[in-house]
């Protein structure tokens, strides 16, 4: 129930309770008024003594309603009583018809059955009638007439009235069941928002456990793929002088063995670099990516160019960090395999999604040659910018999906590549 209806309610309750005292007041008061109109003494006093009990009568009435509210047997006694009162109040004087007509607010809210609902008011209107003819008892036959006339008037417009406003009242009914309906409804809503925002964090925070693990994997890899292979060379090459026969063949593979030093200490510190990603520490993702492809870029020689589409927006830390490690593993691989020429990256903020995409012009591959454990899903359809094997392509596809992301490649041999991450747009919190 609306706070309208709910005040409309408090009036219509404060004119049952309160309207028969202002009702019988007014009619005692016009009654004293015209004194006239009852003249005999008898009369008089009997009008006092009616008056009187019909007072007593709502103070009785005023007290039993508390402790029972809605129809009753005690409110059909109530309803016939205060009718025989003014009725016979009406007999003495025509003015307290405005007493009986309080009969027409409350029928439905005293008497239990739905024919007394009915009888009540057509008995409030029959003294109504009757004070409206000249006052009771009649001494001419045209006021009997006039008398029948007005029941039937009144009658029709009880009719009216009521059925009106039992279409008024269906309606209200309807409107506050729609309302709770409503209520209820975004309750649900709301519950299944809170757990879908417990379920998002959660999922948060096991994306970053599994990024613990993933990184470890990868960082294996990586150590097992560069440094490691380093320093078994090294130790090759160290094993090779202890057994040399001359000083220059020692020199040579001396030589070697501080270069596979070199190469591995290169590698190592750029698998330090990449544990954690720095360039988002003071900037946004568009910035941080743009700062990477510069730098890989003038690294290798490749024109690399960034482009960002859309709004962009300050993401979640998570997501910032998947993407940025995708482009970078793409751009290792661009490096080390695919002989490109010219590279692009393009970071498009499309509704409620991330796109991150990396092109090259390289040597692409045929992604049916790569072992099936590197290829994504059925979603990719074939793998992107060179021959990855390892934990590339496969690691790439782990970030993205982590994060309820996707990824898609396309490569053809001599046509070079073409990789793309999509994932939700989490706003930064």
């Amino acid at each position: 129930m609306t706070a309208v209806d709910t005040d409309i309610e408090r009036r219509w309750e404060l004119i049952r309770s309160k309207g028969p005292y202002g009702l019988l007041a007014v009619a005692t008061l016009l009654a004293v008024a015209t004194a006239e109109l009852t003249p005999g003494t008898a009369e008089r006093g009997a009008v006092a003594v009616l008056v009187a009990a019909g007072f007593v009568l709502q103070l009785w009435w005023g007290r039993t309603s508390r402790t029972r509210p809605g129809p009753s047997t005690a409110g059909t006694v109530y309803y016939g009583v205060r009718w025989a009162l003014g009725f016979a109040l009406t007999w003495l004087n025509p003015f307290f018809a405005f007493y009986v007509a309080a009969g027409y607010f409350d029928a439905e809210e005293l008497m239990p059955r739905r024919s007394l609902r009915w009888v009540g008011p057509f008995a409030c209107a029959i003294a109504v009638s009757g004070a409206q003819a000249g006052g009771l008892p009649f001494h001419a036959p045209v006021q009997w007439a006039v008398f029948a006339g007005l029941v039937v008037v009144n009658s029709v417009m009880l009719t009216v009235v009521g059925h009106l406003t039992s279409q008024q009242e269906e309606r209200s009914r309807a409107r506050a069941e729609t309302i709770a309906e409503l209520e209820r409804t975004n309750t649900a809503l709301q519950q299944a928002l809170d757990e879908n925002a417990a379920l998002h964090a959660q999922l948060l925070v096991q994306a970053r456990e599994a990024g613990v693990a993933d990184e470890r994997r990868r960082l294996a890899a990586e150590i097992h793929d560069t440094i490691a292979q380093g320093l078994t060379g090294i130790i090759a090459q160290l094993q090779v002088v202890a057994n040399a026969p001359d000083l220059p063949t020692a020199r040579t593979h001396l030589d070697r063995a501080a270069t596979l030093a070199r190469h591995s200490l290169g590698e190592a510190r750029r698998s330090v670099h990449n544990l954690a990603p720095v360039a988002l520490e003071n900037d946004g993702l568009p910035e941080a990516l743009k700062s990477t492809v510069a730098e890989w870029g003038e690294r290798t020689g490749v024109r690399a160019e960034f482009t960002v589409t859309g709004t962009a927006e300050q993401l979640h830390d998570e997501v910032s960090a998947t993407l940025l490690r995708i482009a970078q593993e793409a751009l290792s691989n661009a490096s080390r395999h695919a002989r490109a020429t010219r590279v692009g990256v393009t970071l498009t903020f499309l509704g409620d999604e991330v796109i991150l995409d990396i092109r090259d012009d390289g040597q692409g591959f045929d992604p049916l040659t790569l072992p099936e454990r590197t290829l994504p899903h059925s979603r990719i359809r074939s793998s992107g910018g060179t021959p990855i094997g390892g934990f590339g392509l496969a690691g790439m596809r782990a970030r993205a999906e982590r994060i309820a992301g996707c990824l898609t490649v396309e490569s053809e041999p001599g046509r070079g590549t073409a990789l793309s991450a999509r994932v939700p747009l989490v706003r930064h919190e």
